[in-house]
């Protein structure tokens, strides 16, 4: 089985926010070896400033990203990357979220089929109660990790691939009941984007009620209650101008 281990870096926390990717990285693991030669790194231009606050987390600012392409400019070379593979991701719904929502704005095809394990689901089943970021697993699998002082997304998915391995037998399959694949649409789901269908949807039932029909009475004594606002107002009142 081929896996491939991804990992990105972005510009906060909320894609349908406007935060965008600034960085996806992804190695591939066959035949339970990491393929060192078979990766895929993209710093990507997010088209929008990249907080400083994030920037301490990743050290990817502004400069980095000024000349680098779009997403929409990687993202054939992405997907012909990741086809056929199963995904394996720390804390899938986040990066996942950001991936599927962007492919879903540059009009790409949906991967909601993907298989993909989520790392952090299978180490909160195994180490209940304890830290289970990557950095915490690394350290209680004995991945060396002492080479990384930032964040970044393709040495994130390399220390992922070690701690996946480890955690899962090492280099000697082992059937692991907790490492199950579920399609990508079960971790995000990514509402449609064509606005003015949604809003057509969403407002149908509006146009096809019945006119509603006023009381001759209730007309008349709205006409008056705005006639005593415009003579209070000293001849002010904006809809009258209209």
């Amino acid at each position: 089985m081929r896996f491939v281990m991804l990992d990105t870096e972005t510009t906060g926390l909320s894609p349908q926010s406007g935060d965008r990717m600034v960085e996806i990285g992804a190695v591939e693991v066959t035949q339970r070896a990491i393929q060192m030669d078979t990766k895929f790194q993209r710093l990507i231009n997010p088209c929008r400033p990249i907080p400083d606050v994030v920037v301490r987390i990743h050290g990817i600012d502004n400069a980095k990203v000024k000349d680098k392409p779009t997403f929409p400019e990687i993202a054939d070379e992405f997907l012909a990357f990741i086809e056929g593979a199963t995904l394996v991701i720390h804390n899938a719904p986040f990066d996942l979220g950001f991936i599927m929502y962007e492919l879903s704005q540059a009009g790409f095809s949906n991967i909601g089929d993907i298989p993909v394990i989520d790392s952090l689901v299978m180490a909160r089943k195994r180490h209940p109660h304890q830290r289970n970021s990557l950095d915490a697993l690394c350290d209680r699998y004995g991945v060396e990790r002492g080479h990384r002082v930032l964040h970044g997304a393709l040495l994130d998915a390399e220390l992922l691939a070690e701690m996946y391995l480890a955690m899962t037998g090492g280099n000697q399959f082992s059937l692991s009941m907790d490492a199950v694949a579920h399609p990508a649409s079960s971790f995000v789901q990514i509402p449609e984007i064509d606005g003015a269908h949604n809003e057509q949807r969403e407002t149908a039932h509006l146009v096809q009620r019945a006119s509603l029909s006023v009381p001759e009475n209730a007309e008349q004594a709205h006409q008056a209650l705005m006639q005593r606002i415009q003579k209070e107002s000293g001849g002010h009142a904006i809809w009258m101008d209209a």
